[in-house]
């Protein structure tokens, strides 16, 4: 029964939307110009809704699995970054989701975007979230967010779009210890390593300079108490 309404509602609104594209432009109403964006799913277009309403009749008849029901774990799927690096995304993903569902939604990327300073038109933030948007629900889960690293890592973004923008500016913004001031993304990565050798390095020499003064320690002992004894004989 909730298929059969969703089928219905969907189809309605798809009707509707070829319908106004058929209609001459002055039968059409006008539209007042609004400042603000356009509120998420009011923009989409007939072959979208099409897209969309395919992909949840096709889940809801049990055609198609739905990706939300896969167990993900990026620490096994992301094998490429770090455990903190993951954590860094996470905390970011999880701070800019502000419905807490799990989700960043069109809106959610419009603020994330203008905090990092590369703010996008309603146009280019749809695109962004097409571009990695596996399951077709307008939306990005964690694991699709964190797609947009692994494909900045490997070179697979072009330079000048919005999602390399997010990638580059996070990697900088989140990473805060040793990476602040990359030119760039790959840049704070090298970065990132080279920090983190060193940290393991600084940390080896510790324990060989406390090992050392064990040893030294011991001999003061062993010493004294040669001397303790050599004097009471």
């Amino acid at each position: 029964m909730a298929s059969e309404e969703l089928a219905k509602k969907l189809q309605s609104r798809l009707a509707a939307a070829e319908e106004a594209e058929e209609r001459p432009e002055t039968e059409q109403s006008p539209v007042p110009v609004q400042s603000e964006e356009p509120e998420h799913g009011c923009g989409d277009t007939p072959s979208e809704l099409a897209t969309k309403l395919n992909r949840r009749l096709d889940i809801n008849d049990g055609n198609a699995p739905s990706r939300a029901s896969r167990v993900f774990n990026p620490y096994t799927e992301f094998k490429e970054f770090s455990r903190k690096q993951i954590k860094d995304m996470e905390a970011m993903f999880k701070r800019f989701d502000t419905g807490k569902d799990g989700f960043i939604d069109l809106m959610e990327l419009k603020i994330l975007m203008e905090k990092l300073g590369a703010p996008q038109t309603h146009l280019g933030l749809k695109n962004m979230i097409k571009e990695v948007d596996e399951d077709f629900d307008g939306k990005l889960s964690f694991r699709e967010f964190l797609l947009i690293f692994r494909r900045a890592a490997a070179g697979e973004l072009q330079e000048e779009s919005g999602l390399m923008a997010l990638a580059r500016l996070s990697e900088i913004n989140v990473s805060t210890e040793g990476v602040m001031g990359a030119k760039d993304f790959f840049e704070a990565k090298v970065q990132a390593l080279s920090q983190s050798s060193k940290f393991e390095a600084e940390i080896r020499e510790e324990k060989e300079e406390r090992k050392k003064q064990e040893v030294e320690k011991k001999e003061r002992q062993a010493a004294f108490k040669q001397l303790q004894s050599a004097f009471y004989s």
